[in-house]
């Protein structure tokens, strides 16, 4: 259904049940998916692909022009998966040369006042909390949350089933399944009520929490304390996904917090 004073371009694709409220402008080059609701004043450019049951709130602004001075107007996209939610004046800019499209997965939630600059590739049931400022090229894993007011440095990864802390620069990567805070930003222990809610059992999380004592906690370089998690600790996917990531890293890791803890974040 869409109202009289919204605007669509003609050839804009989208879906028979898709709802646009008045005074919003749908450009062409758009598709939008079964089930979507568009709010009022919303503006959706040229490059938008929107997916299925999403619901995007007023003064949202999705696939604007990066704002890269190298742009030279190359055709790139935003691509937004199934059921994300966008809250109000978020802001979503098309990739570059670089990938030639911005990626935000599916189950997402963005909260209000939220920008994603070009490039960026955003995992599945991620939650972006309000007024979060994330540069280019930064890519975030599945399940990640990122406390309000962050801003996280362009080309920075963080990995899957992290959570930060509100208000925090994020310099350097994250890896996968840890909280982290202060200032500057360093490990804060594993996010276990995190990993319990999406079924990890007991055994799994003291496996990671192994992992990050002999990274954080041993004293020993990330080279070495690598070398010591591949000797000490069975192969696993979580295994495996820590390494590769550390081993990945293009601007380095954040730091731990320092010796005496158990290593729990407890």
């Amino acid at each position: 259904m869409t109202q009289p004073l919204a605007y669509i371009h003609p050839e804009a694709i989208i879906a028979q049940n898709v709802v646009v409220e008045p005074f919003t402008t749908i450009d062409k080059d758009v598709e939008i998916g079964e089930g979507t609701w568009i709010g009022p004043n919303v503006t959706i450019m040229a490059g938008a692909r929107i997916g299925k049951n999403c619901r995007i709130f007023p003064g949202a602004v999705i696939a604007a022009q990066p704002q890269d001075l190298k742009f030279a107007g190359e055709k790139t996209t935003v691509h937004i998966g199934d059921n994300t939610v966008i809250r109000e004046c978020v802001t979503v800019n098309r990739g570059t040369v670089d990938r030639l499209k911005t990626v935000i997965g599916s189950n997402c939630l963005l909260m209000a006042y939220v920008h994603v600059a070009h490039d960026c590739v955003i995992g599945d049931n991620c939650i972006l909390a309000n007024t979060v400022q994330v540069a280019g090229h930064v890519e975030i894993g599945d399940y990640a949350i990122i406390g309000g007011s962050s801003a996280i440095h362009q080309f920075v990864r963080v990995g899957q089933h992290a959570m930060i802390s509100g208000g925090s620069l994020i310099r350097k990567d994250v890896p996968p399944f840890v909280k982290a805070g202060r200032e500057p930003l360093s490990y804060a222990g594993i996010n276990s009520i995190g990993l319990r809610r999406r079924g990890f059992s007991d055994q799994k999380i003291s496996e990671i929490q192994q992992l990050y004592r002999l990274l954080f906690m041993s004293g020993l370089n990330n080279a070495a304390a690598l070398d010591q998690i591949e000797l000490e600790l069975a192969p696993s996917p979580e295994r495996d996904e820590v390494v590769n990531f550390i081993r990945n890293s293009g601007r380095g890791v954040i730091k731990g917090y320092g010796r005496g803890s158990n290593g729990n974040g407890e």
